[in-house]
């Protein structure tokens, strides 16, 4: 099916073409690693391994970069004041280049426990700063760029489609709640492109002067175009993103190179809490481990996001992720009835037109613009078909494969390797014979172990009146 995304420069529905055909480059805003990342930045992380897993299912060659920002990320998104992670590292009482490591490896950490599949490349903004001064060069010889000083700043006004993205006109932007007054600047929305200060930690020599460090936009410009070339097809990050990162983004980037730089920007909503923002003064800015200490998986925590569209406002509550737990705990029950219902005797093709029907649907959702709603809707219609009306083993089979075709996609049920029950089947079939021979005998307490024991194997067992039926949770 083609795919159509909403492209948030044209504000329309798009069909899906890449620059080269069979392969797709995209790049990702990763973190400022000066903080683990709380839940609500996993939602724009989440969406971009959603994409990846599509793109790999399509049979698409794919080249995705998410990058880690470890330097020249200024308090407030500003252009002057303090680097956020020399803030941090100076609350901690670390040097700051530990403090990257420490924060890079839990950010990892939390990648793989949200099974996001690895990107091709994760570049740190301070091991890129020869490609920065190059851009910041070119933007000078282009008349993008003047120098003041060892500081040298991006005209806007030299740029005619600055403010194509977010919507701003240069005109309307004055100096205010996220532009400080600045008299080197010609006009308040010019924005740093390389700056000079002695009492900055992290810093380099360069043309520019002694001291200096990057901008925070062009870092995104040099390691995309490194890794991915002048013009490539997707670029993602969250709403907060489109003003002022990617709109300067764009401006530096085809001012320096006169190519279109992005075919297709997608961006994901906030992710609320309790229907706000997160706050350090409410207590409720969660890590995964917050999750993890109220009972939860981390995986409850993925579908949580993933079942919602991107685009679609998403509001996080403990009884949000409650009823979320309990729908994925369904589909991985729905997963074990199937691998049962696979081996059964029964012939026939029972149900195989609303296997089809499900998948149809789920595919068309998915295919227009990552409905992950509706798609789950029409999973979730099987389930609910299966439980009443029953499906024959060879629809059983069509439907195992369809749900995990699924997974594939959404990564909602745990790795192989992390759910194994560490039981054969043999032995499986063991215990349920033991625990029948209990039961016969009364030994109540012996038949309760053995069930306590094939449980927390996560083997679900059913008493029937033609005997106990079990399959794998």
């Amino acid at each position: 099916m083609e795919l159509r995304f909403y492209n948030s420069m044209t504000r329309n529905l798009e069909a899906f073409k890449p620059i080269e055909e069979g392969t797709v480059r995209m790049y990702h805003c990763g973190p400022t690693v000066y903080q683990r990342p709380h839940i609500g930045n996993y939602r724009a992380f989440l969406f971009a391994d959603l994409l990846r897993r599509l793109f790999d299912q399509r049979g698409l060659q794919v080249t995705q970069v998410m990058n880690l920002t470890d330097v020249g990320h200024l308090v407030d998104d500003a252009d002057d004041g303090e680097d956020k992670l020399e803030v941090q590292a100076r609350k901690e009482k670390i040097d700051p280049w530990q403090l990257v490591q420490e924060v890079s490896k839990q950010f990892f950490a939390d990648l793989e426990a949200l099974q996001v599949r690895p990107a091709h490349h994760y570049p740190r903004a301070t091991e890129h700063i020869p490609e920065m001064i190059q851009i910041v060069n070119q933007l000078l010889e282009r008349g993008h760029a003047y120098q003041v000083g060892a500081n040298v700043y991006f005209d806007v006004h030299s740029f005619e489609r600055y403010g194509q993205l977010s919507g701003n006109r240069i005109e309307d932007l004055e100096a205010g709640a996220r532009l400080e007054v600045n008299d080197e600047k010609r006009h308040p929305s010019d924005f740093a492109l390389w700056k000079s200060d002695p009492q900055h930690i992290m810093k380099w020599e360069s043309e520019f002067g002694p001291d200096g460090f990057p901008g925070w936009h062009v870092e995104c410009s040099a390691m995309a175009m490194k890794y991915l070339g002048e013009s490539f097809d997707i670029h993602t990050g969250g709403e907060d993103n489109i003003f002022p990162h990617h709109e300067c983004e764009i401006a530096q980037s085809e001012g320096a190179t006169g190519a279109p730089f992005v075919n297709l920007w997608m961006h994901t909503r906030f992710l609320r809490v309790d229907g706000g923002k997160m706050s350090k003064s409410l207590g409720n800015v969660y890590s995964l481990d917050d999750l993890i200490e109220k009972g939860f998986e981390v995986l409850d925590f993925r579908f949580l996001v993933l079942k919602a569209h991107y685009r679609g406002s998403l509001n996080f509550t403990w009884e949000a992720l409650r009823s979320a737990a309990e729908a994925r705990k369904g589909l991985m029950d729905f997963r074990g009835r199937l691998t049962a219902a696979c081996s059964q005797e029964e012939g026939g093709e029972g149900g195989i037109e609303t296997v089809l029907k499900a998948r149809t649907e789920f595919q068309a959702a998915i295919s227009e613009d990552l409905n992950t709603s509706a798609a789950l809707a029409a999973v979730f219609d099987l389930r609910n078909y299966f439980l009443k009306e029953g499906l024959s083993s060879e629809a059983s089979k069509r439907a195992l494969d369809f749900l995990l075709e699924v997974d594939d996609l959404l990564g909602l049920f745990p790795n192989t390797a992390e759910s194994s029950s560490g039981l054969t089947d043999a032995e499986i079939d063991a215990l349920v014979v033991a625990r029948t021979q209990a039961r016969t005998e009364k030994d109540w307490a012996r038949a309760d172990e053995i069930r306590d024991q094939l449980s927390q194997a996560k083997i679900v067992l059913e008493d029937g009146p033609d005997g106990v039926h079990w399959h794998r949770g």
